[in-house]
């Protein structure tokens, strides 16, 4: 480009993003799960969350993936917000808990969570 020519401004687009009520952040990195366990845990929160009730409406429960939370060893992990609630071993029967009473019901499943955000280790 000479100097004398105009930069050509580019139009950055706001990006949209429906509604929900909680954001769950999926670890499928490979430090978490050497499988690729992780991987299909997200691959299988579609058909969950429609049994659950969670794939529309009020409860709409927004998943992606995350490469790594550094929180090794205990995976899957996951991270429920706007709660700020850290979740490991989120497999079969543990997951299913995590989405029917947190997700959809609003408990967090205490014995499953390894972290809380600041201020919110006082919440049930």
């Amino acid at each position: 480009m000479s100097m004398d020519s105009p930069k050509a401004e580019t139009e950055i687009v706001k990006p949209k993003i429906s509604s929900y009520k909680r954001h769950l952040l999926v670890c499928t990195g490979p430090r978490c799960t050497q499988d690729g366990e992780a991987q299909a845990l997200f691959d299988s929160l579609g058909e969950k969350f429609k049994a659950a009730g969670l794939h529309e409406g009020e409860l709409r429960v927004k998943r992606s993936r995350v490469s790594c939370f550094a929180a090794c060893k205990g995976g899957p992990v996951m991270c429920v917000q706007p709660d700020g609630i850290w979740y490991f071993n989120a497999r079969g029967e543990n997951l299913d808990r995590i989405i029917t009473e947190h997700l959809r019901d609003g408990q967090p499943v205490a014995e499953l969570v390894f972290h809380q955000g600041p201020g919110l280790e006082e919440q049930p």
